[in-house]
């Protein structure tokens, strides 16, 4: 006797309408959660901390019942660990693609903080969030975002190596290396959010000072000598 379980062909599949039905609800859930994250974040946009926040204030902002928002989110603490981890998986994946382009390491540099400073710009509101929530507020949000800096210096530091760009160091050497990178990062986002409107000479002078910040780190670490 086989011990292959045969394929039944009989099962009724879902008809084209049931399968169209399901696509709505979906797309239905996801604009809701979406509504929800936008909300929270524009209730901070005038520089309340996340903590300060209800979960009715963040419904009623939204547009749905407060029984909705559980469909999606336990409490608000979940609800801000999807606004950490949101943001940070499309950065790690557009900071990734600029690394691994077929380019000189300083023009690296230099696409890198382009791309981050867009990304800043872009999502305004997430960054003044990550940056208020990273030294106070809710001990899990900061956990949450001290996690983000560990992928991103994980990643970095296994790039480094692809590339060969820091020859001899050992692992623990290029993470330490990375981390100084991110939190450079970090810090270089409240200066991008600062930056005044329609004025070109100061946004030039900030990105060349952050380009000159992160060469002068990978300078000091092709100097570096570790220990035996």
């Amino acid at each position: 006797m086989s011990l292959l379980v045969p394929i039944r062909e009989d099962f009724p599949s879902a008809s084209a309408p049931e399968r169209e039905e399901s696509g709505l609800r979906g797309s239905r859930k996801q604009r809701t959660r979406d509504a929800l994250l936008e909300a929270a974040l524009r209730l901070m946009r005038e520089g309340r901390s996340f903590t300060g926040l209800s979960l009715r204030e963040v419904t009623r902002e939204a547009g749905v019942v407060p029984t909705a928002f559980y469909r999606h989110f336990h409490g608000m603490d979940e609800l801000g660990l999807a606004l950490v981890e949101g943001g940070g998986v499309t950065l790690r994946r557009l900071l990734r693609e600029a690394r691994r382009s077929d380019v000189q390491f300083t023009d690296m540099i230099r696409g890198s903080v382009q791309i981050y400073k867009r990304y800043v710009e872009d999502n305004r509101l997430q960054f003044l969030f990550v940056a208020g929530e990273r030294a106070g507020g809710s001990p899990l949000i900061r956990e949450a975002i001290r996690r983000e800096v560990t992928h991103f210096t994980n990643e970095m530091a296994q790039d480094l190596r692809g590339l060969n760009a820091l020859p001899g160091r050992s692992t623990a050497t290029l993470q330490m290396i990375c981390g100084l990178v991110v939190n450079c990062m970090l810090n270089a986002a409240i200066d991008i959010l600062d930056l005044p409107p329609d004025q070109p000479e100061q946004e030039h002078e900030l990105v060349e000072n952050f380009v000159r910040q992160l060469r002068v780190v990978f300078l000091g670490a092709r100097q570096w000598k570790e220990k035996p």
